[in-house]
């Protein structure tokens, strides 16, 4: 382990009040892109994901299915887990806040809070929303109501549902005494928040004041007791961001648990949706500043998506309602695993808002995938195949110096793909790879090698061609798997480079020149089959 560094990357764990939905996976993709990009650039990688399983918005679920708390989380886990499964998503942990480990970390972290000064016990007398499970300040309220022109009416700030008025004994954690510390943070991290606007965002957030956080309840029992206090359970958030620590050894004495705390903490990334950014880049690190740990390296804070309306071509909130929600299995339907992948991280930019469309869908699936990759690796096997007998050119002498059209678009792609991956670029990652999978497309069409196949003299020209296509789709092999990893594996082996897939040295396996000559090469049949027209 001491070998490697190490990247701790974690999406946000999700709810149980209901099944997991494009958003959630969504989220969970985008952590597996960056997982998988950072094994095989050597990191070793833990992964993280999960469910938050406490806190009343959980109790009321369960209530609704006529189930205790405990044995509604446990009818939930299986849907979050097999869909990831079903979607190649590769989290080396799956957390549960309801777990022994879980309920240890909080215990412990109650009783360092207790000690380091910051915690007090008082009275909470104010709004609180249950489905966002946060607090509002009489402020916040009225001039949220007053925007909305619902004066009165006490409407949820975020998400415009009834707030619900608490009055009960409650801990306090002093968040307001962390308000310099943190636009310190922000000045001396000016990317520990992502994208940049979404920086500016949670610093006028904390420059216009911090109140207090209640961190307890009374009022319901479904939570983790505070140890010295059991009338007293946590309040969720307090409980839900510690899960990245726990699941890194917090709070368990163990000298084996010591020793991960230490390798893995602080987390390289956090990758969490918009709406819970404040819980993220304000309430977490001030935590952590509280017990004096660590504070994690980055928040990676995307949009939400939306489907696009085709009659105006605005993107619209997805619901029941409108009839325009859209499940994960509607797309895997329509795309398939790979292509459900390629099309979320590719066509929607991470940090913003997206609209999508089943009509979308279809043309980036046909356009990128069955058109230009797809066709590239078709046509190059099967030339493979036809002038070679199903097997790669043998490679002459000092072929990977040579100069040719695809070896200068790939000189260097490595870098210019990693500096986009790095900062969670997907879109523009794709970008530098579609950009050699295109030019190797127009090199087909420059060289002729059905021509060129024609004359027996020009036999060490044709082998140069093909030779040059399989490079290129060897490299962009690697620097796909991240997105489609099992296409990708497909791809290498058909030309016999199968063992590369697992790549731990990303940079080196994309240098030019190291396709082996004299190895089978198999057509197979299309990777992305063409789809006809049927989406709305």
């Amino acid at each position: 382990m001491a070998d490697k560094r190490s990247y701790f990357i974690t999406t946000p764990i999700y709810y149980v009040n209901a099944r997991p939905h494009l958003g959630t996976a969504y989220s969970t993709i985008l952590c597996d892109v960056q997982a998988r990009f950072r094994r095989a650039e050597g990191y070793d990688v833990k992964f993280l994901t999960g469910m938050d399983e406490h806190g009343e918005k959980v109790e009321e679920a369960a209530r609704a299915h006529g189930m205790e708390p405990q044995e509604w989380c446990d009818s939930q886990a299986p849907y979050f887990q097999d869909l990831w499964r079903r979607l190649e998503v590769s989290n080396d942990d799956f957390i549960r806040t309801t777990e022994p480990r879980q309920v240890r970390a909080v215990q412990y972290l109650w009783e360092r809070m207790r000690d380091s000064g910051y915690l007090y016990k008082g009275s909470y007398d104010g709004w609180y929303c249950v489905p966002e499970e946060t607090y509002f300040t009489e402020t916040q309220v009225a001039k949220a109501d007053e925007e909305r022109h619902t004066e009165g009416e006490h409407l949820c700030p975020d998400c415009g549902r009834p707030l619900e008025r608490v009055q009960e004994e409650s801990y306090f954690f002093k968040l307001s005494a962390f308000q310099d510390r943190l636009l310190r943070l922000y000045d001396e991290h000016p990317d520990f928040v992502q994208p940049d606007f979404r920086m500016r965002e949670v610093r006028s957030f904390v420059e216009g004041g911090l109140q207090d956080l209640s961190v307890s309840r009374t009022s319901f029992d479904w939570g983790i007791k505070v140890p010295f206090d059991d009338r007293h359970v946590t309040y969720v958030w307090f409980d839900a961001l510690l899960n990245y620590m726990t699941a890194v050894g917090y709070g368990d004495p163990s000298e084996a648990a010591r020793r991960e705390l230490a390798y893995r903490w602080p987390a390289q990334m956090h990758v969490v949706g918009k709406d819970i950014i404040r819980f993220h880049c304000v309430i977490w690190p001030a935590m952590l500043m509280a017990m004096g740990d660590a504070l994690p390296e980055h928040v990676f804070a995307h949009g939400f998506l939306m489907v696009r309306n085709e009659e105006t071509g605005q993107g619209e909130k997805m619901s029941k309602s409108r009839g325009n929600a859209i499940a994960p299995d509607d797309v895997i339907d329509l795309l398939g695993v790979e292509g459900y992948r390629y099309y979320f991280m590719t066509d929607v930019t991470p940090g913003e808002d997206g609209a999508i469309s089943f009509s979308r869908m279809e043309q980036v699936y046909n356009a990128d995938l069955a058109n230009s990759w797809g066709n590239l690796v078709s046509r190059a096997f099967n030339m493979s195949a036809k002038y070679f007998d199903g097997k790669s050119p043998e490679v002459p002498a000092g072929w990977a110096a040579e100069a040719s059209p695809l070896h200068d678009v790939a000189e260097g792609i490595f870098g210019r793909y990693a500096a986009h991956m790095e900062k969670i670029e997907y879109v523009q990652a794709k970008d530098v790879v579609m950009e050699l999978v295109h030019a190797a497309n127009h090199y087909i069409e420059d060289s002729e090698p059905w021509n060129v196949a024609k004359d027996p003299a020009r036999s060490g020209e044709l082998a140069r061609i093909i030779l040059n296509l399989l490079e290129s789709i060897r490299i962009c092999a690697h620097l796909l798997a991240p997105f489609m990893p099992e296409t990708s594996a497909e791809a290498l082996r058909r030309m016999s480079h199968g063992d590369e897939a697992a790549c731990t040295d990303l940079a080196a396996a994309c240098a030019w020149g190291q396709l082996s000559g004299g190895l089978a090469v198999i057509k197979g049949d299309a990777l992305f089959p063409r789809l006809q027209k049927k989406g709305a």
